[in-house]
This record gives structure tokens, sequence and C-alpha cells, in this order.
């Protein structure tokens, strides 16, 4: 290979790279302005809020947005997830996932007599109550999505009841350009 298509080559790579970075740092931006609202709005809230690579995710402990063993949104929910909507909705090209977990009990009869007979069962009416929630509030419906994740991916023992408090929780992440 001569010195010029050397040369050419590393100035393609370097172009793509500089290019690659400033769609990265924009992205980036967005998204750490997206992190900066949600932090301010859930001062004092149960919710956690990570930046993690290209992703944001609030995490929000079930007890506050359902009644216990439900799976219908309770008047705290309203609250919470108001808080949010603001922020999503102005999003026009991030996408919007909304994760529903539970601890590893077994379904109770009163759920069973609704239909719901597995904690994959549980966890998907409850992401896709926030999710309709959500659309209500002006979340556009073609970037959310629900996910019911059941007793999978804990993140505590689920031997304590403290675990299995953390297990059950939603997770809202936001994937994409941050736009």
């Amino acid at each position: 290979m001569s010195f010029t298509k050397r040369g050419f080559l590393a100035l393609s790579v370097l172009a793509l790279g500089l290019l690659t970075a400033c769609v990265t740092d924009q992205k980036y931006n967005q998204l750490d302005q997206a992190y900066s609202q949600l932090q301010q709005a859930y001062q004092g809230d149960e919710v956690e809020i990570r930046q993690l690579q290209g992703e944001l995710r609030i995490t929000i402990r079930d007890k506050i947005l359902f009644p216990e063993g439900g799976y219908r949104l309770n008047a705290k929910a309203d609250q919470v997830l108001a808080k949010m909507a603001p922020t999503l909705s102005g999003f026009k090209n991030t996408k919007v996932v909304v994760r529903g977990y539970t601890d590893n009990m077994p379904i109770g009869p009163e759920l069973r007599r609704e239909g719901i007979n597995t904690n994959l069962d549980l966890s998907s009416k409850r992401a896709d109550n926030v999710v309709d929630f959500l659309i209500r509030k002006g979340v556009s419906q073609n970037l959310i999505s629900a996910q019911g994740m059941g007793e999978s991916n804990p993140v505590a023992s689920n031997a304590t009841p403290e675990g299995k408090a953390q297990n059950r929780r939603i997770e809202v992440t936001l994937v994409g350009p941050g736009n």
C-alpha cells in the first residue's frame, strides 16, 4: 500500500472517529439534561435515577405505585409518574422501555381469580399500567413499550423481606439519541 493510500485511510478513520464522538457527545448531553430534570423532580422520593452508558434508568419501588400484591396504580403513583411525564414526552427519537419485576413469592388466590397466575403475568400487568398512564400524560405511544420480567434479574436476595422489597420494582429506561 502506498503512503497516499495509507494516509487517506488514516484520515478517513480519524474523521469517522470524530463524527462518532460528536454524535455521542450530543446524545450524552441530551440524556444528561433529562437526568438533571428527573433528579430535581424526584428529590426525596423513593426513586433511583442512574445514568449508564447510552441510557438513563429510573427505578421505582413497587410499593410507591401499587397496593401490596396488586397491579392497579394507586393515588401516589399518579404523583410519582406525573413528575416523569413532561421529561419523557419531550423525546422524539428516544425509546422508553418500562420493565416490571417481582420477588419470588407465589401468586395469591385473589390475583389468580383475576387471571394472574405467575409473577411474569403480574409484572406485565404492572408495566402495562405504567405505560398506559404515561401515554395518557403525553408520552409517544410509538416510543414506549412494556415488558414483564417476573422474578428474573433480582437486584437483591429474595431470602429477606428487604431483598424482596428491592426486587419488586418498575424500571423505566431511556435508550437512544436522547432527543
